[in-house]
């Protein structure tokens, strides 16, 4: 009889309990996820399978390029702080593998106590002083029937995986940031030396006409005229050096080096190179971007975190052990006598607790759908990033070859003009003009392409800059 009280009483117990848990409320509409090749017009025509390589500035061929961003890439400080975050997100994914499967510990105590004599012993024990030493192994093996842990694992590995992607976001954006101003900085040399040939042109163009105005063949407003031009064009070499000046701290900051950093830097401008740009669009070229693969991670992330507050609804079990030693006396502590053996599982039920769990709950879905937005923003910005990039790109290869027309015609007409003074039919200032034409669309040429370089370096960054996570980089949600 009574077993049969001892088991309805449990019973009784287990269904109060099971009628007290929560269950998780409906989760309403869930922010669809944007397809990056479903977004991408089709007038895009970018990419093929490994292009562009993970150290793409070494496809410039440029040793000075390749040395700077090697050493920003080392001693930069702005990749500090992503890194701490990596580190960060490695110590949470080692404490939620900790919280899984068994976990032992080693407990001793020792303590000395007086039971009252009026109390619940009666003498002997009661009125005496007694030592009591424990010594105990326990262990406990979370069975984790609902997958809360496996869920908290998946999502720290998540954060690990979106860490490691932001790094990698940073030390692509510093290496364009070093390549444009590199760039930025080569064409402001390069159309300074240009600049330094037109001024001489021009020198020797208002001395002409100083000479000619002492005989009578030319009118002083035509001196004046070119000397205002020589001042304009000093004034353009005083804007181009402070710009270059401007430029080089920069690129100094970039490198977060000293003085010395950027000794031993030439010019080295030779004829800009568009990017090679192949035929066929691949949608997972740009899919690996760094910073779309870190929101990616993040979203996916939130939806373990999301499986673990579902899972916090229901009961958990684990299953306890215990095995020591316990004794009123030290001498007796080793005795077989003092053996002390538990073994049993525990059931942990979240009675009543539906407002606490359910806010949690909602308070994860709603990170989720931040982070669904923040990702479909970044592959809206993407798209225009590339769209905007690649129709730069191909414009100004359209101006170039246009410009190099225009090149062509100028010294065309230096030709013509050396060829008529020779003959005595054209004066010595129609050729210094025609000198100058030719150095004006030289320099229009210089800006054109130090513009193609950088909306190369700009298209380049903004498909990923070759960024790809390999599986040997990648933390896997099943996270042993």
């Amino acid at each position: 009889m009574n077993k049969k009280i001892t088991l309805a009483g449990a019973a009784a117990v287990l269904a109060l309990g099971l009628a007290g848990c929560a269950t998780p409320p409906p989760d309403g509409r869930v922010p669809p996820v944007r397809n990056i090749a479903a977004e991408l017009p089709a007038s895009i025509h970018l990419a093929r399978e490994g292009w562009p390589e993970a150290r793409w500035w070494s496809s410039y061929g440029d040793e000075q390029l390749t040395r700077l961003i090697d050493a920003a890439l080392a001693t930069a400080p702005s990749l500090e702080v992503a890194a701490t975050r990596i580190g960060a997100a490695h110590a949470a994914l080692s404490l939620s593998r900790a919280d899984r499967g068994l976990s032992t510990s080693l407990d001793a105590a020792a303590s000395r106590q007086r039971y009252s004599a009026n109390g619940l012993f009666p003498a002997p024990i009661g009125g005496a002083w007694y030592t009591e030493e424990t010594v105990r192994v326990q262990a406990r093996y979370d069975i984790d029937w609902w997958g809360r842990n496996r869920a908290l694992v998946a999502a720290a590995a998540g954060e690990v995986n979106a860490s490691r992607a932001a790094y990698a976001a940073a030390e692509q954006a510093l290496a364009a940031a070093v390549a444009r101003s590199w760039y930025t900085l080569q064409g402001q040399w390069a159309r300074r030396a240009n600049l330094e040939q037109l001024i001489a042109v021009q020198r020797d163009l208002l001395a002409d006409t100083g000479k000619r105005l002492a005989y009578g063949l030319a009118a002083a407003p035509d001196r004046e005229r070119f000397a205002t031009d020589l001042a304009l064009l000093e004034r353009d070499l005083a804007e181009l050096d402070t710009a270059s000046a401007r430029e080089t701290e920069a690129l100094r900051a970039l490198l977060g080096a000293g003085n010395d950093a950027l000794t031993g830097l030439h010019a080295a401008y030779g004829p800009a190179e568009p990017p090679a740009i192949p035929a066929r669009l691949g949608a997972e070229l740009l899919a690996r971007r760094p910073d779309l693969q870190a929101a990616r991670w993040r979203v996916e992330a939130a939806l373990s975190r999301i499986d673990a507050a579902k899972a916090a609804f229901y009961p958990e079990i684990d299953l306890s052990a215990a095995i020591g030693l316990d004794s009123l006396s030290l001498s007796r502590l080793l005795e077989a006598g003092s053996r002390t053996l538990f073994v049993g599982p525990a059931l942990s039920l979240p009675l009543f607790d539906s407002h606490r769990l359910s806010a949690r709950l909602e308070g994860n879905r709603n990170e989720r759908d931040a982070l669904i937005a923040d990702y479909n923003q970044a592959v809206i910005d993407a798209m225009r990033e590339v769209a905007q990039e690649a129709a730069a790109v191909q414009g100004l290869a359209t101006q170039l070859a246009r410009q190099a027309q225009a090149c062509a015609g100028a010294r065309a007409v230096l030709q013509a003009t050396q060829s008529r003074l020779e003959r005595g039919l054209a004066s010595r200032a129609e050729l210094l003009a025609a000198r100058q034409a030719v150095l004006r669309q030289q320099d229009a040429a210089l800006a054109l392409q130090q513009q193609q370089r950088l909306a190369g370096v700009a298209l380049i960054h903004s498909l990923g800059g070759g960024y790809h996570a390999g599986a040997a980089d990648t933390e896997r949600f099943s996270s042993h």
